[in-house]
């Protein structure tokens, strides 16, 4: 494989005032909308369970759906915006998004909630994250990292804000109405936050580019087909690791309120458990983002899944609220972190040419163990009456993921040359 030069005048001047700055901004509004939103199902979950009766694992069914149907699409969306820009895709998905959970007001039967819940939202969500922080990704060359986690800190500081919110108004206002005023709320603010995203040009990044880091640009650069990527073992490794993260952080999404309910514990403590998680994610977002680009990325992503280990070995054997606490504690700075340090991870790996395709794909890893850990969950808690199994095998994925973060090697260009002759 050889690097695709670039001539000298392809790296311009920065201007006065930088407008990537403008794009960390109007990716955490929409993060911070579409984040908070989507971990908001869990408010709506024993509200729905109470008035029609389902199963979790039948109402847990929606959520599995949402997170395939979100996969799927961050794939084909985000070679779109690789070709065309975020700015249409973002709005089409935005209005997606709000007429899905307008339609969620008119549920009367569970097959309508895998239909507005599991595709309409799901197709909406796909063009959020993988759109958004390749975006971001490729504004950035120096302090990458740190803008990647300010932008996907918008999806943290949703996580604690917005489940809040719904609580308040499901109950004064009833569930139904609540997802009214969420439709809108999100289509509304989606779309006008999407008019400010644009790809950059490559080789305009910054907000200043050094010699050094006109040779990083170059090797981000490089040619790297999708058939070359595939066949090398990062590729693998990132893969499954997303895969493992999405199983265990969307089982904590859906059932944490209702486990710490059953455990003793009220829906408002319960809430706030979740909105602590969003909180941590927040400082876990920032700091991981700073670690990445010190250290590096990999050796970020092997003290996450160090945090997420300990997390819900933690969370197994939680009897008292200070120890879910403390759970949530641990479990945001590494969850927080993680949605932090993917993007970058796979710039590091395999450049920015196809980088939205790639973050695409492990982005729909994620979704594929996101779409099972909550319905796996629900039906061990449908035979067991708990869910300590569940926190059981989220704890060795785990610590498979901490394995596979440390056999993570830089790709060989002689492996990858050879898989394009």
């Amino acid at each position: 494989m050889t690097n695709r030069t670039l001539p000298t005048g392809n790296i311009k001047k920065q201007p006065r005032f930088f407008y990537g700055y403008f794009i960390v901004l109007g990716a955490f509004s929409i993060l911070f909308i579409a984040g908070g939103s989507l971990y908001s199902f869990g408010v709506f979950f024993k509200p729905m369970l109470s008035e029609f009766g389902w199963t979790r694992a039948a109402t847990s069914g929606p959520y599995s759906l949402n997170m395939i149907i979100m996969g799927i699409c961050g794939i084909l969306i985000g070679r779109l915006c690789d070709r065309f820009g975020p700015r249409i895709v973002l709005s089409i998905c935005g209005l997606l998004i709000g007429l899905g959970y307008l339609l969620m007001s008119r549920v009367e039967a569970i097959w309508q909630i895998y239909l507005f819940y599991g595709v309409i939202v799901g197709i909406g969500m796909g063009g959020t994250t993988v759109p958004l922080l390749s975006t971001v990704t490729k504004w950035f060359i120096r302090r990458r990292g740190l803008a990647v986690g300010i932008a996907v800190s918008g999806f943290s500081v949703g996580m604690a804000v917005i489940p809040s919110l719904a609580n308040i108004l499901i109950s004064n206002y009833g569930w139904r109405i609540s997802f009214i005023i969420l439709g809108l709320a999100s289509f509304v603010l989606i779309v006008i936050f999407s008019q400010f995203m644009r790809n950059a040009q490559l080789g305009i990044s910054a907000p200043v580019i050094n010699g050094a880091e006109t040779e990083n640009l170059k090797s981000q650069v490089r040619e790297m087909t999708i058939r070359q990527a595939v066949v090398t073992a990062p590729f693998w490794i990132i893969f499954f690791m997303s895969l493992f993260l999405g199983f265990g952080a969307q089982m904590i999404v859906v059932h944490i309120i209702a486990h710490i309910t059953d455990i003793g514990f009220s829906a408002a403590a319960a809430t706030i458990v979740l909105s602590v998680i969003g909180l941590i994610s927040i400082i876990g977002n920032v700091v991981m983002g700073i670690i990445g680009d010190r250290a590096g990325n990999r050796q970020a992503m092997i003290i996450i899944f160090i945090l997420l280990t300990a997390a819900f070995l933690c969370l197994r054997f939680a009897g008292e609220l200070w120890m879910i606490y403390f759970f949530a504690l641990i479990y945001g700075l590494g969850y927080g972190g993680y949605t932090t340090v993917q993007s970058p991870l796979v710039a590091d790996y395999f450049g920015l040419r196809i980088h939205g395709l790639i973050f695409g794909m492990a982005t729909f890893a994620a979704t594929i163990g996101a779409s099972l850990g909550p319905l796996i969950a629900g039906w061990i808690f449908d035979i067991d009456g708990s869910y300590n199994w569940a926190f059981i095998i989220c704890a060795v994925i785990s610590i498979t993921s901490l394995i596979l973060s440390i056999l993570l090697k830089p790709v060989r260009n002689s492996s990858v040359s050879r898989s394009s002759a």
